[in-house]
């Protein structure tokens, strides 16, 4: 039974083995297949890695082709924008050609005109001369107009003193039988002036067309008037005689009154220092005129004798005869500084927007300063300074010699150019108050009128225009190569091209 037993136990347990075989068989099996399974699916790793790199270094090199053909297109691109920009540099330099060859047409045609202008002028100026008046107008007319419109200098002497000839800008009237010491304006009147004479006359005389009316206001031969003062407030007039004497005409132009200027010698000057006072300059003395009481209040005496006395910064400016001048505020208040030129300063004048100052000189040049202290000589009158004025950087001067000269500080040669020659010594001008025209005095007694508005002068020249030019004048005296125009038209108007 035991041995059965076992038997038994012994095959159990040989079928217990025999089914572990079985399962470890099966293991095993399995094993190898999945074995199999990691080998395959190694090799497929392996293929696709190996794809990976291929397709990765066709990536690279595709990538290469691609920044390789970017770089040829980069510089294709750049090289296109830089033959654009060379095209557009080509464009921009025949374009500025185009623009300098258009305006040295231009410059040359407007030298050449302003030079015809110029040309026409002078010629004009001959034809009056040989009493070809009808001519010499149109050629006047046309200087301007050739001048003016191609940006020419109207002031240049050829064309302005052609219009101021053909326009007849001066006229003279023979009112004082004495030297006419100064002219001053009359207010509300807008061609009327006072002047007076070392021959003891003051006038009031009113402009008329080409007729002045003139009004003895004062006449005492004994009396020698230097400097003439109409307040613009009141209206009086104060007078003053080298003879040591105040005359005052009130408002009414019919009350007088004479004030003795006792330790005063030889006045020369006035200045209205305040509403109610007025300072007199003698030769070695200042004097304060009070208004309201009519008296010399009170006088000083100085350590010098002035030769000059004349007007800077709104204050009296006199000048002595050691070389100073002295800015005057108040009797007993003046500022002394070295004239800045040499000689003996006759005349002075300044201009408070540009800041140049002028000197006349008793020789008849002057001197021009401006504010940093340069100096410049102008020679151009024949004998000593009377009067000048600033207007801007134009500067007028009168002279002994019977001229006035106008000078324009903005050239770099400042030369003369001579308005009016009397033939006799201008003792005093002064501008009306528009600044078109100005009036003169002379050693003769004559008032003279002179205009020196361009418009009013070529508006009346072109008034005096009967005809145009015929086609052969314009030839002969302006040129062929000229444009054929009409200056004024079938009903007398400046004819347009």
């Amino acid at each position: 039974m035991r041995s059965a037993v076992d038997r038994s136990v012994s095959a159990q347990m040989e079928d217990i083995a025999n089914e572990q075989r079985e399962i470890s068989d099966e293991k095993r099996e399995e094993a190898l297949r999945q074995t199999r399974v990691a080998n395959e699916m190694r090799l497929r790793s392996e293929q696709e890695r190996m794809n990976a790199l291929e397709a990765e270094k066709n990536a690279v090199a595709s990538e290469k082709k691609a920044v390789e053909a970017s770089t040829v297109a980069e510089k294709q691109r750049q090289f296109a924008e830089q033959q654009q920009k060379v095209a557009e540099q080509q464009q921009q330099l025949a374009e500025h050609q185009r623009i300098q060859a258009e305006f040295s047409k231009r410059k040359a045609d407007t030298l050449s005109y302003i030079a015809l202008g110029r040309s026409l002028g002078s010629i004009s100026t001959i034809q009056a001369q040989a009493g070809n008046e009808d001519i010499a107008n149109q050629l006047s007319y046309a200087s301007y107009l050739y001048t003016s419109r191609y940006g020419g200098d109207i002031y240049y002497p050829a064309v302005f003193q052609s219009l101021m000839r053909s326009s007849q800008s001066k006229v003279s009237w023979s009112e004082h039988p004495g030297a006419v010491m100064n002219i001053e304006h009359y207010p509300g009147m807008d061609n009327g002036l006072v002047s007076v004479s070392n021959y003891g006359e003051i006038l009031l005389s009113e402009r008329r067309g080409n007729r002045l009316k003139t009004t003895i206001l004062y006449n005492n031969s004994k009396y020698d008037f230097r400097d003439v003062l109409v307040d613009r407030n009141s209206g009086n007039i104060y007078a003053v005689s080298r003879t040591g004497h105040l005359v005052i005409i009130l408002k009414d132009l019919k009350t007088v009154y004479t004030i003795v200027l006792d330790k005063i010698e030889h006045p020369m000057r006035l200045h209205d220092i305040s509403e109610n006072n007025l300072l007199v300059i003698g030769e070695q003395a200042f004097g304060l005129i009070d208004l309201k009481r009519m008296i010399l209040r009170n006088t000083k005496q100085l350590p010098f004798r002035i030769i000059l006395g004349s007007r800077k910064e709104g204050l009296p400016l006199i000048f002595d005869d050691k070389g100073m001048m002295h800015l005057v505020r108040g009797i007993e208040n003046y500022d002394s500084q070295k004239v800045p030129v040499e000689g003996t300063v006759t005349a002075y004048c300044e201009s408070k927007n540009t800041g140049i100052e002028a000197y006349g000189m008793s020789d008849g040049t002057i001197w021009i300063t401006d504010k940093k202290g340069n100096k410049q000589k102008l020679i151009g009158h024949l004998s000593r300074i009377s009067k000048m004025k600033l207007n801007g950087r134009r500067l007028f001067s009168a002279s002994y010699d019977g001229s006035v000269n106008l000078w324009v500080a903005d050239n770099e040669k400042v030369e003369p150019m001579t308005l009016v020659e009397t033939g006799n010594w201008i003792m005093h001008f002064t501008f009306d108050a528009s600044k078109n025209s100005f009036w003169l005095g002379d050693a003769k007694g004559n008032l003279t009128a002179v205009n020196i508005s361009v418009p009013l002068m070529v508006e009346t020249i072109r008034k005096k225009l009967k005809r145009n030019l015929t086609q052969e004048e314009w030839n002969y005296f302006i040129g062929q190569d000229v444009p054929y125009e009409k200056f004024i038209g079938s009903q007398g108007k400046e004819a347009s091209r």
